[in-house]
């Protein structure tokens, strides 16, 4: 029987992965790893890994002989060395689009927070400052520019609903060529133009070697000045710290931040002093809906790769025959 070991998890249940499970004849075991150390002991006899944040390192891999896949929880793979994986055979599997609607939801919702200027106006209700003072200019959204970085599912979800609710949507991705227009009718610049030209940017790429630090002291200074930006795919995308110096100067009028570079976000973080950001604990993915979806398939991922089945979602399939 394959033994399969949830590594991590931070759900309360996990009846979705049982299910898969025993209508498979798998063996499911749940461990609670931090470590790579953590991860070598709980894992020395498993054929399978469902993970959340536990390192998965060359050396994790290399050391767990009878190790056939691993299936993270979400849409990001950087907690898994792939290449890796890759050498050792093993396959590497995520959910790339279980949260296409929600995410972009949430992203749609920090944006029009900070357009309303609706953390400040709250502020002022409840200190009995009832003015429009600490939040003017307010700008109709049919007069405002809507960038999104990353045209992928989620960033073309959230583009389109940026596009009804009356934003002038602009996207940027390298897999897309400046000039044309995308299937769901966005305009597509090059990435220095969408900074320039956007009132919101939001981002929605993966966090790898090209996007690290994206958003840094020398991409915010060619932001439009009052600009705002939303990030709800990986805190490492932005340079925290030049954020913070963009949002001290006002170069940068206003953030809604779902992901940090580090997580959680440390209580003594000068994010949490600034009034005109928005901060939620990386929760854009998350309904009832795409929690079970997420878990289902991410099950059903490692399942399918044991039993010699091509898993639905893999991220480097030139493991398999």
């Amino acid at each position: 029987m394959p033994r399969i070991v949830i590594t991590d998890y931070e759900f309360e249940s996990i009846s979705q992965e049982q299910a898969v499970a025993e209508a498979n004849g798998v063996e499911l075991v749940r461990a609670h790893c931090r470590t790579e150390d953590d991860v070598l002991a709980a894992a020395a006899e498993a054929d399978g890994l469902i993970v959340q944040y536990a390192p998965i390192t060359e050396r994790v891999l290399r050391n767990l002989p009878r190790l056939k896949a691993v299936s993270r929880y979400g849409v990001g793979v950087d907690t898994i060395d792939v290449p890796a994986a890759t050498e050792c055979g093993v396959a590497v599997s995520n959910v790339p689009d279980y949260g296409v609607e929600d995410v972009s939801d949430h992203a749609i919702a920090l944006a029009l927070t900070l357009a309303r200027g609706i953390p400040d106006l709250d502020r002022g209700v409840r200190a009995g400052r009832n003015l429009l003072d600490s939040v003017k200019p307010l700008r109709r959204f049919s007069s405002q520019t809507f960038g999104v970085v990353g045209l992928g599912l989620i960033g073309a979800a959230t583009a389109a609903k940026a596009k009804a609710l009356g934003f002038r949507p602009l996207g940027y991705d390298p897999l897309h060529t400046p000039g044309t227009t995308t299937t769901e009718g966005i305009e597509v610049v090059s990435f220095d133009d969408l900074l320039a030209a956007s009132d919101v940017v939001s981002l929605h790429v993966p966090l790898n070697k090209h996007t690290h630090h994206l958003i840094n002291a020398r991409t915010l200074e060619q932001f439009k000045e009052g600009a705002m930006i939303v990030n709800t795919c990986r805190g490492g995308v932005i340079d925290t710290a030049a954020l913070i110096d963009a949002l001290k100067i006002e170069r940068i009028r206003a953030a809604g931040l779902d992901v940090f570079e580090e997580e959680p976000l440390p209580l003594n973080s000068a994010l949490l002093d600034l009034d005109r950001v928005v901060l939620t604990p990386h929760t854009a993915w998350y309904t009832e809906e795409s929690s079970d979806e997420l878990k289902r398939r991410t099950a059903e991922n490692v399942v399918d790769a044991c039993l010699g089945r091509r898993p639905r979602n893999i991220v480097n399939p030139e493991v398999l025959p």
